[in-house]
């Protein structure tokens, strides 16, 4: 099973807790087999912003024009990002909640990936058709506020918006869910809330490795 984790937090583990589940998650997956995990950390790679540069490029593409730098950076990270999406039979994302929403970088990466033919088409009726029903997803998301409460879950643009894009569009599978949250609002359980969200990510990990292990 190919697993494809997408790191959306460049701060470091000792700063941020969406880093710090990945490195569990991560870690907790070492050594099952039958896994084939890799890793596409939206931070590191090549992702320039999506806008009228990638238009450009697809009209120079249809008709034969030369691309200019940014034209044909643009077109390979959007491919790189398809075709790792392409591959993966689960895909974990680890993000934030920053200012409400996710980072822009992972914003990047769904632009490049949200694509009529790729992830969802319309049928002769105008029906939209999900495209990958085949593929499954789990969320790793920490934010420091409390959000899950009625009054604040339509504040939320982060997990709300994961699930529509991957689960609605997409048609993937949301296998899983682990949010971490409300550590910065009540520092004084901040540790005990940060270790028990870690441990449902080992255990949200050693669900996968065990789901696999059993095919």
């Amino acid at each position: 099973m190919n697993v494809l984790v997408v790191k959306a937090n460049n701060r470091p583990a000792a700063e941020a807790v969406s880093s710090r589940m990945y490195e569990t998650f991560m870690d907790a997956l070492k050594g099952a087999e039958n896994l084939n995990v890799t890793t596409y950390d939206v931070f590191a790679e090549d992702t320039p912003y999506f806008g009228q540069d990638i238009f450009n490029a697809f009209g120079k593409v249809n008709n034969g024009g030369e691309l200019t730098d940014i034209e044909q950076r643009l077109l390979n990270a959007k491919q790189k990002a398809m075709d790792a999406l392409t591959a993966a039979d689960v895909v974990v994302f680890a993000f934030p909640l920053w200012n409400l929403t996710i980072p822009a970088k992972l914003q990047t990466f769904i632009d490049y990936v949200y694509a009529a033919g790729f992830a969802f088409k319309y049928d002769a009726d105008g029906n939209m058709i999900q495209l990958m029903t085949d593929k499954k997803a789990i969320f790793l998301n920490a934010r420091g506020g409390i959000y899950s409460t009625p009054e604040m879950a339509q504040m939320d643009m982060s997990v709300n918006y994961m699930r529509n894009v991957f689960g609605g569009i997409f048609g993937m599978e949301i296998i899983d869910e682990v949010i971490i949250e409300g550590h910065n609002a009540m520092p004084n359980k901040a540790e005990e809330i940060i270790q028990e969200g870690l441990r449902k990510v080992t255990e949200a990990a050693n669900k996968l490795a065990n789901q696999v292990a059993l095919v």
